[in-house]
């Protein structure tokens, strides 16, 4: 480790501020992400999550921890040595289920099993992880959220062709933007990411989570070949409304992959803000360091069977783990309502229980 790094950050309960009008943002958050789960329900007859509704994969695999880790990093999970098994669901992120060449970010949502210590919710014996492809989230805060969910939420299951549309120009726009040397956060939530497989990418918890006596942000990063060869690999969707599932499927059929599983050390609370979503935690300040694994076999990446199984009996929440990785900030607290009460929607309607698994071995291929 380098020498001119801070000390990270101690963990205590004082590092997060809560605004006073927070539980009501968060009221609002639940009510509109209700009428994206009510309007895709109606439409479909099925009920879905009110974002990441379309998955493109599910992979098991394990994840082993990497030995020696210095003390700063052999925190929580990583705090022990040895494998557990994985899940690793790959999606996009809005609420409805939408031709591929609406291109929009990437979501991977994953669960590690047979954890051991306190849980934040009291049941189970997992850690889910949340990310997406960027290193930061679109806004700061909960109400600037809100804001712009109100307005995605009057367009669910509406005007897909404009959508796709939409898109092809945005996707235009935001590579001139890249051409220069920048990248636009807002265009490419809106529809603006190139068309490329969602194996390349690397993915990122994008807001901080309690590392043990510390604080950090993860992400999870392609390292073997084959999955690096895909990192920005155009994928071809012309008459594919499926086509980055069929992608993800292909691959795995006949490979196997490997990402590593990185940890962030928040060093400096002024630069690396818990309450700013939005604000990127610059590797001068903090690089990310290796904490463990993830290994897969060559698998069937998607059936009706295993989608039916994941989509509809289990929920990834942050809030689904160790109280040592305590999720953090604004946007992390509002995701604890916000996502039971998508699970419990979906229960109700689809009279199948949503809980968390003990084994993966029943899981249907």
């Amino acid at each position: 480790m380098s020498q001119h790094l801070k000390p990270p950050v101690p963990f205590s309960p004082d590092v997060e501020t809560i605004p006073d009008d927070e539980a009501e943002t968060i009221t609002e958050l639940n009510e509109t992400m209700g009428k994206i789960r009510q309007t895709t329900f109606e439409n479909s007859g099925h009920a879905m999550r009110s974002v990441h509704a379309k998955s493109h994969g599910y992979l098991v695999g394990e994840m082993t921890i990497e030995p020696g880790l210095a003390a700063e990093f052999a925190q929580g999970l990583f705090a022990g040595t040895g494998t557990h098994p994985v899940l690793m669901r790959f999606s996009t992120n809005p609420g409805d289920i939408l031709d591929d060449k609406v291109s929009v970010p990437r979501g991977l949502a994953i669960k590690v099993l047979d954890v051991n210590g306190p849980q934040l919710s009291g049941q189970g014996t997992t850690q889910n992880f949340v990310l997406a492809n960027g290193p930061a989230f679109t806004v700061p805060t909960p109400k600037k959220f809100l804001q712009n969910l109100k307005l995605l939420a009057k367009t669910t299951d509406k005007g897909e062709g404009a959508k796709i549309a939409l898109s092809a120009t945005l996707q235009a726009v935001e590579k001139v933007v890249e051409a220069f040397g920048g990248k636009s956060g807002t265009l490419v939530s809106l529809g603006g990411h190139a068309e490329t497989n969602v194996l390349g990418e690397s993915y990122f918890s994008q807001v901080p989570l309690r590392f043990g006596d510390y604080i950090a942000k993860l992400s999870v990063v392609p390292i073997s070949n084959g999955l690096t060869a895909l990192t920005d690999a155009k994928v071809d969707l012309k008459d594919k409304p499926d086509g980055l599932r069929q992608a993800l499927v292909d691959f795995f059929a006949a490979n196997g992959g490997q990402w590593a599983v990185k940890v962030q050390l928040c060093r400096d609370l002024e630069s690396m803000p818990i309450e700013d979503a939005s604000a990127e935690w610059t590797e001068d300040d903090s690089p990310y360091v290796t904490v463990a694994t993830i290994s897969v076999q060559a698998q069937a990446a998607w059936t009706e069977a295993r989608a039916t199984a994941v989509d509809d009996g289990m929920l990834f929440s942050p809030w689904r783990g160790l109280v040592a990785h305590q999720p953090l900030g604004g946007v992390m607290r509002s995701r604890k309502s916000v996502y039971e009460k998508s699970a419990e929607f979906r229960a109700a309607r689809n009279g199948r229980p949503v809980e968390e698994p003990t084994s993966l071995m029943g899981l249907p291929i």
